[in-house]
């Protein structure tokens, strides 16, 4: 082998590997142009808030069963994107309804505004319809729902004394 003609040597790199090379990297940028056009690398995922609430309970044979639920900590949330679902149906007005609804978003609960936010110290009443309902017998869920709607997630439960 001729060292000089080594040296001197102008070609590199075969033109196969070289179409192959460009190739690649017009597939590879193509599909990252591809992915953001479409909208695929926009997608954020909204995370439930971390929030805790309280429940009391309280059985009247009188004026028939409530149950308080307080926000006690944690991030303020919009009504609208809570709701609070139960086993019994339930009246989240002092009006009443006709007949009690299993779910209510916590924006039709007594002095609770659609755009109000839900911080610790807020509290709603879910009530019986009447005294022969049994909010006790129940398990009442505190329901989250991103404002997509695409996700939603269980933020506290709590089960009657006679469910």
């Amino acid at each position: 082998m001729e060292i000089t003609k080594f040296l001197t040597e102008s070609r590199a790199v075969s033109p196969v590997i070289g179409v192959i090379l460009m190739v690649a990297i017009t597939v590879i940028l193509a599909a990252v142009i591809g992915t953001f056009v479409l909208g695929l690398g926009d997608q954020v995922s909204e995370t439930a808030p971390q929030a805790s609430f309280s429940f009391e309970y309280t059985n009247d044979s009188v004026n028939g069963d409530e149950l308080k639920i307080t926000h006690e900590s944690g991030d303020g949330i919009p009504a609208s994107q809570l709701t609070v679902s139960s086993t019994v149906g339930f009246n989240a007005t002092d009006g009443g309804g006709d007949p009690p609804l299993n779910s209510h978003s916590f924006s039709n609960f007594t002095g609770v505004g659609a755009s109000d936010d839900i911080a610790a110290g807020t509290t709603v009443t879910a009530l019986a319809n009447s005294t022969s309902d049994d909010l006790g017998a129940g398990t009442f869920r505190i329901v989250w729902t991103a404002e997509s709607g695409s996700s939603s997630a269980t933020l506290q439960k709590w089960t009657g004394p006679r469910a």
